[in-house]
C-alpha cells in the first residue's frame, strides 16, 4: 500500500505522549529503536483517504474492509498518576520526499484521535530534518 500526502503542522502536543517510557518501549518493537518524541502529520487526499480508512478499519476505528497485507501492531495504553494514556495501532512503513531515499517509520493511529484525513507518522529520526521537509511538501509512504 502506498499513501501520498502533504506535510502539515499538528497541534504540537504529540511529544507529551511520545516521550512516555511505556510507549517508547513498545515503539522499539515497531521501529527497532525508540521514536523521536513527536509525529509528522501528513494530510491525505483523494484515493489516499480510502486506503487510510482501510488502515483505520484494521485499527478497529471504522467499519468496512481492512487493508490487505497490512499488519497492525498494537501499542498498549496505560494509566499513570491517575491519568489515562490511550492505546494505538502502528503499521510499519517507509517515508520519502522525492522517491530517492526512504526512511523507516510507522503510521501510528491512536485509539482516541479525531484525525480521519491525517496520517501521523513516527520514526526514530526527526523526519522534518531527515527527509528534509516542511509544511506543504509532498511525501510518499509505503507500508511494509
Amino acid at each position: 500500500m502506498h499513501l501520498q500526502g502533504v506535510v502539515a503542522s499538528g497541534l504540537g502536543r504529540a511529544h507529551v505522549f511520545m516521550a512516555q517510557p511505556h510507549y517508547q518501549n513498545q515503539f522499539k518493537r515497531v521501529l527497532g529503536a525508540g521514536a523521536w518524541p513527536g509525529t509528522l502529520n501528513i494530510s491525505l487526499y483523494g484515493d489516499n483517504l480510502a486506503e487510510y480508512k482501510s488502515l483505520r478499519v484494521l485499527a478497529g476505528l471504522e467499519e468496512g474492509e481492512g487493508a490487505e497485507g497490512a499488519k497492525p501492531l498494537r501499542i498498549l495504553g496505560f494509566e499513570r498518576d491517575g491519568r489515562s494514556f490511550g492505546g494505538a495501532t502502528a503499521f510499519e512503513a517507509e517515508i520519502t520526499r522525492g522517491g530517492d531515499e526512504w526512511i523507516e517509520c510507522a503510521v501510528l493511529i491512536p485509539d482516541l484521535t479525531r484525525h480521519t484525513e491525517t496520517a501521523e507518522v513516527i520514526s526514530s529520526s526527526f523526519l522534518r530534518e531527515a527527509l528534509p521537509c516542511e509544511d506543504g511538501d509532498e511525501v510518499g509512504i509505503r507500508l511494509s
